[in-house]
């Protein structure tokens, strides 16, 4: 399988769902909200800047930021096309230059090998790879890619997807969708990117200010700063910022942290980028849980640093991104110890006696990593080795995990989570770490959020105490109090509720749009705690709320919501559209429009997200029961036993293809499919007692009693199952048992609605 996230089935409630949070060739994407001077203020480019500002203009120049993207030229282009070649899937591929032009043989969209021209470089080290214009407004990023480390070529694909083949069909091709620098990586390397997706045309006009991330990528568009930069000294104002729409010193580390946010985070988006103080206007940054981490927060797919910095005591001890980094070269203050020793006194911590490590010179031999890193006598004194261990991705692209933690060997015993200790001392076992770390440190262990992680996923009570106490304890980093009312919400709902409710007035944007996202709007305090979400101060909110209250009638809306909800939905729609160029957008669309009845959209959307990538397969579920609800039975029994052949496993769609079939008359098919959904969802008490019923159909009470009592083995505080059980006794003239089961019921259930009748059994 593809390495992407899927779910098993999807609901016909519309969701905003992050962008598919996939390791790729390039970085993910960004959005925004208008500050009130940004309709004021326009892009004027980093010329206008180098008069006064030509220390940092000089810093920045020949910086990753600088050299984010450029057009493909002689002196931009660093990879060799003098007739190189790369073997990939059987093919050889070429790299070559023709009229002065770079050129690529490559497979296309069909799969056939066909000369592509390189318009454009992206990046430059540890690796740069090269953009080819396509139909519709689209570039795509060649999979063939220069490493600028060690000057060879390489095919992203082998890299990335070590385990598959990628052909031109797979929505993973640098041809489709996955790879499209439009949507995937533009907003992130150049400066005012707006994406122009047409979602009716399925087309893009992409413009940008500047083809790199330059200066008003980050201080905003810079008009009134010159404006009050040409005023004479005396007449400046001295309360707007210099006329900047940005504000970026006298900040604390949150507001600064989040300057970066929209390029340097996992995350999905609302809209184009413009330079909103609250993040939640424009970002959701993805939390350290899934498939991007490890389960103690360490990274493990590509993070992009925030997920992991925001979670570390240096962050929470107000630490910014310029206290370690020249924000304008993008480098380290200092490549050695005194990056750290700037803030941690050197005879504490830059002493043998801390990192128990020999220094450079003295004897000994180098080790090799579990990546394969050497690392020689020596560099174990170096703080980020033992304190921000780094993983590859892309190939050769060495990223430090800034979480700043402390080597856990003893984390690694219990949640199989790794550590810097054996990461890097490959050749040693767990146990040889713990016994190292006990004698330097001594046996004691301050306790680690990732231990009550996995407890909650077993949804024990212990892991419920444990997470309410991560959520209600300051101490802790307000994304992994976030993560907390995420497992809450997914774990514990029932038990959790008043908890979510408390969420929703938390001050941090994290809190409260996990805490939205994840309370089920089943009752009427949970409706209306959505219906009063729909005022909150981040877009990423209301439109969460939106979302929620997308399949509520609107008569069954107050009057007083109304507008509210209005403009709510406007903003849900409008970003909706701005994702609609990915499948999942479209599908997310489509959502949209059979929840606003408006079918035939929803139907063309639902085709087209199929069209665009055929294994995201709950899109065929929705399709399904759309044409199943406009009696185009034979559409919707295709996509459903497609869906089941290819997640064969998915009890509760096997479930929903039995009760098609049962409708359809299809009794003894249906009976199959419904033993099938059994045994694959056995926590699902209506499946059960839909095969007691189609039991009870064929005369076999004793199986339909049999499997209504698994009804209510699987939920006993249902007194539904047990009404049909009585029914059952009564029908079957089981005397006994009806009387047993009736007193039984009035016991547990005194309030029941039914209650005359039941005791009409007792007494008859």
């Amino acid at each position: 399988m593809e390495n992407r996230k899927r779910t098993e089935q999807i609901s016909f409630l519309a969701i905003l769902v992050a962008l598919l949070s996939i390791p790729m060739y390039m970085l993910l994407k960004t959005y925004g909200s208008e500050q009130n001077v940004s309709h004021e203020a326009t892009y004027v480019g980093r010329e206008t800047c180098i008069e006064c500002h030509l220390n940092e203009y000089n810093d920045w120049v020949g910086s990753d930021h600088d050299k984010a993207m450029d057009h493909a030229n002689d002196s931009t282009v660093l990879g060799d096309f003098n007739n190189k070649t790369l073997e990939y899937n059987g093919m050889t591929h070429k790299l070559f230059k023709k009229d002065n032009r770079f050129f690529a043989l490559a497979d296309g969209e069909d799969g056939t090998l066909q000369e592509f021209e390189i318009k454009y470089v992206f990046g430059h080290y540890p690796l740069q790879q090269y953009l080819v214009e396509f139909d519709k407004g689209r570039l795509q990023c060649l999979p063939l890619t220069w490493n600028s480390k060690d000057s060879v070529w390489y095919h992203m694909a082998s890299a990335v997807y070590k385990d598959e083949i990628i052909k031109h069909d797979n929505w993973l091709h640098w041809t489709n969708q996955a790879q499209n620098w439009n949507g995937m990586c533009a907003d992130c390397h150049s400066t005012n990117l707006v994406k122009g997706y047409d979602s009716k045309t399925d087309t893009y006009h992409t413009t940008w200010s500047e083809i790199d991330v330059s200066c008003e990528a980050c201080h905003g568009p810079a008009s009134k700063h010159l404006e009050w930069a040409n005023k004479a000294e005396y007449a400046r104002e001295t309360d707007n910022n210099f006329g900047l729409v940005v504000k970026t010193s006298g900040i604390d580390n949150k507001e600064y942290v989040d300057l970066c946010v929209r390029c340097h985070s996992r995350r999905g988006s609302l809209s184009d980028y413009h330079h909103s103080a609250d993040l939640y206007n424009h970002t959701i940054p993805d939390l350290p849980t899934g498939d991007d981490y490890f389960i103690d927060g360490q990274i493990l797919d590509e993070d992009y640093v925030y997920g992991s910095f925001t979670q570390s005591k240096m962050y929470m001890r107000d630490v910014k991104c310029n206290d370690c980094h020249n924000v304008h070269s993008t480098k380290r203050l200092f490549e050695d110890n005194r990056l750290c020793t700037q803030c941690h006194r050197a005879d504490d911590y830059d002493t043998y006696n801390h990192h128990f490590h020999k220094s450079k010179g003295e004897i000994g031999k180098a080790v090799i990593a579990d990546d394969g890193v050497k690392f020689e006598v020596g560099e174990g004194t170096r703080c980020i080795n033992c304190h921000m261990p780094a993983r590859f991705y892309m190939g050769p692209d060495y990223r430090n995990d800034h979480s700043f933690r402390i080597p856990r060997p003893d984390l690694t015993e219990k949640l199989g989570t790794p550590n810097a200790c054996n990461q890097c001392h490959a050749d040693k076992s767990t146990k040889w770490a713990i016994d190292h770390v006990n004698k330097w440190h001594g046996i004691g262990r301050p306790a680690q959020y990732g231990t009550v992680f996995k407890e909650a996923q077993t949804g024990s009570q212990e892991g419920f105490d444990g997470l309410v106490h991560i959520y209600n304890d300051e101490v802790y980093p307000e994304i992994i109090r976030a993560t907390a009312i995420q497992l809450l919400g997914a774990n514990y709902q029932s038990q959790s509720k008043e908890i979510l409710f408390e969420a929703l007035n938390n001050f941090n944007g994290h809190i409260r749009y996990n805490a939205i996202q994840q309370l089920q709007m089943d009752d009427e305090q949970s409706f209306n705690k959505v219906l009063e979400m729909l005022s909150d101060p981040s877009k990423a909110i209301r439109v969460a709320s939106a979302t929620k209250l997308s399949t509520i009638g609107k008569d069954q809306i107050p009057q007083k919501y109304q507008e509210q909800l209005k403009k709510a939905t406007k903003e849900y729609l409008e970003a909706l559209e701005y994702n609609a160029d990915f499948p999942s957008g479209k599908f997310n669309l489509a959502n949209f429009y059979y929840n606003s009845k408006q079918v035939d959209k929803a139907e063309e959307f639902y085709k087209r997200a199929i069209e665009q990538d055929e294994l995201l397969h709950p899109v065929k579920i929705n399709l399904a029961i759309l044409y199943n609800n406009k009696g185009e039975h034979k559409k919707a029994e295709i996509l459903l036993k497609d869906y089941l052949k290819h997640v064969p496993d998915d009890g509760a769609t096997m479930f929903t293809y039995a009760l098609f079939l049962s409708e359809r008359q299809r009794y003894d098919e249906s009976m199959e499919y419904l033993l099938k959904a059994s045994r694959l969802s056995p926590d699902n008490p209506r499946i059960f007692y839909n095969v007691a019923m189609m039991y009870d159909f064929r005369k076999d009470r004793k199986q339909a009693v049999k499997y209504l009592q698994s009804a209510i083995d699987i939920n006993p505080e249902d007194p539904n199952y047990y009404i049909a059980l009585l029914n059952l006794r009564v029908k079957y003239q089981q005397k006994r048992e009806s009387k047993d089961l009736a007193r039984k019921i009035l016991r547990k259930f005194p309030d029941i609605n039914d209650r005359e009748n039941i005791e009409a059994i007792i007494n008859n």
